[in-house]
């Protein structure tokens, strides 16, 4: 899970930087909100995903698809409430969510690819 915070901390500096100082017109202004909603779906899925392994471990593939299938789900309805709140810039809130739907899923396997080489030797 650290390492889960601070790859989020690292986002969040480069959207900071890049909206301070670079004026960047890719970045939407709810960056700080998605953000922390990646970070707590993601403390959230980690709690149930080793909450379930503590009572049998060998139901790791049946949680870990079931907590995808719960972030994606939960991504669809946060994105779906915000456009039905009418957030300013549509399109560019809905590309910068999948940005980090895809760099937090990217993450999220370069870590387990990373924990089954090292469980495998």
């Amino acid at each position: 899970m650290l390492r889960t915070f601070l790859f989020t901390l690292l986002l969040a500096i480069v959207f900071f930087v890049a909206e301070r100082y670079l004026a960047a017109n890719w970045v939407h202004h709810h960056w700080k909100v998605l953000l922390l909603f990646f970070l707590s779906v993601s403390f959230l899925l980690h709690r149930l995903v080793e909450a379930g392994l503590q009572s049998n471990s060998e139901r790791f593939i049946t949680l870990y698809l079931a907590a995808t299938v719960v972030r994606l789900i939960l991504s669809f309805l946060f994105v779906g409430f915000f456009l039905y709140q009418n957030v300013t810039q549509r399109l560019l809130f809905v590309v910068t969510f999948l940005v980090l739907y895809i760099c937090y899923t990217s993450f999220e396997i370069w870590g387990l690819n990373r924990n089954l080489r090292r469980d495998s030797k």
